[in-house]
């Protein structure tokens, strides 16, 4: 059985608390990705979220200026390298998250997208719950 560590991508392009969301966004396209971690040094501290920076940023009239962290996540879900990615798919679905950081020692490691578990699940069926139960609306989730 595969762990994270063998799926996750290590080399995670972060933002610092004090980076403003024009930074956020520019590195989102640049890199082709909807969160960038949150990070002081290799602490993470948060998430931000293409959709943190249109519903607590542009929708409340926040400026471009705005810093990261007044719009970020922090109230996080993440998994350690050593967790088996069907685990990982399992605790994905259920909590209804698409990136999950990994870290080690309160240090970001890397991070796994629904995409990566998809591929590396030990089943097709597995792969097709753990997309279904993500993609659910929260109201009609089991």
């Amino acid at each position: 059985m595969k762990s994270l560590k063998d799926v996750m991508t290590t080399n995670v392009e972060c933002c610092a608390p004090d980076d403003n969301l024009y930074e956020a966004a520019v590195k989102m396209k640049k890199y082709d990705v909807g969160a960038i971690p949150v990070c002081e040094g290799d602490h993470l501290l948060g998430m931000v979220t293409d959709r943190d920076i249109v519903m607590r940023g542009v929708a409340e009239k926040r400026p471009n200026s705005c810093d990261v962290k007044e719009v970020m996540s922090d109230r996080l879900i993440t998994a350690d390298p050593g967790m088996i990615v069907d685990q990982a798919a399992q605790m994905m679905a259920e909590k209804q998250i698409r990136r999950l950081p990994i870290v080690d020692n309160q240090k970001l490691v890397g991070i796994v997208s629904l995409g990566d578990l998809a591929i590396h699940t030990s089943t097709t069926d597995e792969a097709i719950f753990a997309l279904s139960e993500i993609s659910e609306r929260p109201e009609v989730h089991h």
